[in-house]
Order: structure tokens, then C-alpha cells, then sequence
């Protein structure tokens, strides 16, 4: 059954959700709203006169401007279509991950995500998802990402980087730093003298997210994955978007994961690890 009142009046139709959303931007003729909408007055009348009588418009004039009612209404409608939309769009992406390691604050932020899709590879090529994201590291002048997994190539290739001076911000987990220590100490040590160039070491157990935000000289770049729900992680998809309310999503919570971590200093010091992380990292 169908609830009536303003909450009828803005979920069930679509017609007068973009009515009123495009009155937000600015008031409006009959003639403009028809114009807008490639509609004749027979048609958006109706609606506009329910609205009216819910206190979301009003006349002014020649002019349908919203009121107060419709103003509210706009700003708080807006983010509840947004978050649907996110969550619809990629609604296999979340189905499948395990999102409970996400931190609450940037679950309630889904709907900065909406513009963002799945880049997913073959079972016979789980390396495809991964081509977008390596082509973007290295046509980037900035990075900042935290990782879950070791991936060895991805030595060489944040090495080149860099060698570039580009800026780069990496935040890891204790047993990838522990790796990386072991087999690819020299390689480390070298990225390190580039001033730009910060390793981060998660002191918290429950980073279970792989994720980066970069900037090249022409665009910004977001890349988001997870693990299975069975714990095993996702190497077929990534969640990717290029628009700021994604990239800054990714930038928050990079930040999010910096508070609860500390900096490995070049040269890389034991005492500093053994101090602030609950478990000895042997160097």
C-alpha cells in the first residue's frame, strides 16, 4: 500500500523528484520546467499542483521557486537517492565482499561511491583487474594507498616510482613489512631517500582493505578492494572511480588507517617499530 502525504509525494514519482531537484538549482517558468523536461504543461502540471499542496512549491509571479518545506526536503532527500544509487549500482561488488571491515563513518559514506564501477578479470586472467590500476601508478605524480596483500611486482614498480620523486604515501600491515624486510630489504631502503616517499605500518590487525587514491597531471584516480566473505581476498574485482566524491572517500580513510599507524624511518629503525606495534618486526 501506497503511504500518503509528503513522503508519497517525494518517492513515488520520479517527476516530481527532478521537479523539485532542479528547482533547488534556481526558480523556474511553467514554460522552462516543460522545456527541461521535453513535456507539455498537461503533464507537469498535475505534479506541480501536488507539490503545492504538500508546501514543497510555491508561485511566484511568473516563477515555481521551492519553500522552505521543499528546500529541507532537497538537501536531506538528495543523499538517502544517492546512497540507493551506490548501493544498487555495485550491489554484486557488496554482496559478495565482506564490507564489515570497513569503518562505520565511511559505511554511512557509501554514497560517495555512486559514480564508481567494477573493473573485474577472468578467472583465466585474474592480472586484467589490475592493468587499469598499474597504468595509473605509473602515469601518476602523487599516490596514497594501504594494502592488505604482497604483491611482488609491486616492488619494482613503486621503486621506479620512486626513483621519480614522486610523492607517495604507503601504509602496510606488520606481516607485509615483515616480507618486505626479509626479501626486498635493499629495494626498501633505496625508495626511502626519496623525500616524498613515506612507509606507514598499520598498528591495527582488522586492515583488511586494499585501496589507493593518485592524482597524474590530468586526472584523479580511486581504487577499492576487499576480501570474500569466506576471508580469502578478492583479486578478480576492483571498485575504481575518477570523480573527486570517490577520491576523496579513498583520501579519509587513508587518513583514517594513518592515525592508528607509524612511520618507518630511513634508515628503517627497529626500536620505532618495537615501540609502537604490538608485535617485533625483526629488520
Amino acid at each position: 500500500m501506497k503511504s500518503n502525504g509528503l513522503f508519497s509525494t517525494l518517492t513515488f514519482s520520479e517527476r516530481r523528484k527532478d521537479i523539485l531537484f532542479l528547482l533547488q538549482e534556481r526558480p523556474r517558468t511553467l514554460q522552462e520546467l516543460n522545456s527541461h523536461f521535453h513535456i507539455h504543461t498537461t503533464e507537469s502540471l498535475p505534479r506541480i499542483r501536488e507539490m503545492e499542496a504538500d508546501d514543497l512549491i510555491i508561485k511566484n509571479g511568473d516563477y515555481y521557486e521551492l519553500t522552505w518545506v521543499g528546500s529541507v526536503a532537497a538537501v536531506n532527500y538528495a543523499p538517502l537517492l544517492d546512497t540507493v544509487a551506490a548501493l544498487e549500482k555495485n550491489k554484486d561488488f557488496w554482496k559478495i565482499h565482506d564490507t564489515s571491515v570497513i569503518p562505520t563513518e565511511f559505511l554511512n559514506r557509501i554514497r560517495d561511491l555512486k559514480d564508481c564501477k567494477v573493473i573485474a578479470s577472468e578467472d583465466y586472467n585474474i592480472c586484467e583487474s589490475h592493468k587499469l590500476f598499474k597504468n595509473e601508478v605509473a602515469n601518476s605524480i602523487s599516490f596514497e594507498g594501504a594494502a592488505c596483500i604482497f604483491i611482488p611486482e609491486w616492488v619494482d614498480m613503486f621503486s621506479e616510482l620512486s626513483s621519480q620523486r614522486v610523492s607517495i604515501n604507503i601504509l602496510i600491515t606488520i606481516p607485509i613489512y615483515e616480507k618486505i624486510q626479509t626479501k626486498y630489504r635493499e629495494q626498501l631502503e633505496e625508495g626511502l631517500k626519496n623525500p616524498h616517499a613515506h612507509l606507514y605500518v598499520c598498528e591495527e590487525e582488522d586492515l583488511h582493505v586494499a585501496f589507493a587514491t593518485m592524482n597524474s597531471l590530468d586526472e584523479q584516480f580511486f581504487s577499492f578492494s576487499l576480501n570474500y566473505k569466506n576471508g580469502h581476498y578478492d583479486t578478480k574485482n576492483d571498485l575504481i572511480g575518477f570523480d573527486p566524491a570517490s577520491v576523496k572517500w579513498g583520501k579519509d580513510l587513508f587518513q583514517y588507517y594513518l592515525s592508528r599507524s607509524v612511520e618507518i624511518e630511513h634508515p628503517p629503525q627497529e626500536e620505532l617499530i618495537q615501540d609502537t606495534c604490538s608485535q617485533s618486526i625483526l629488520i
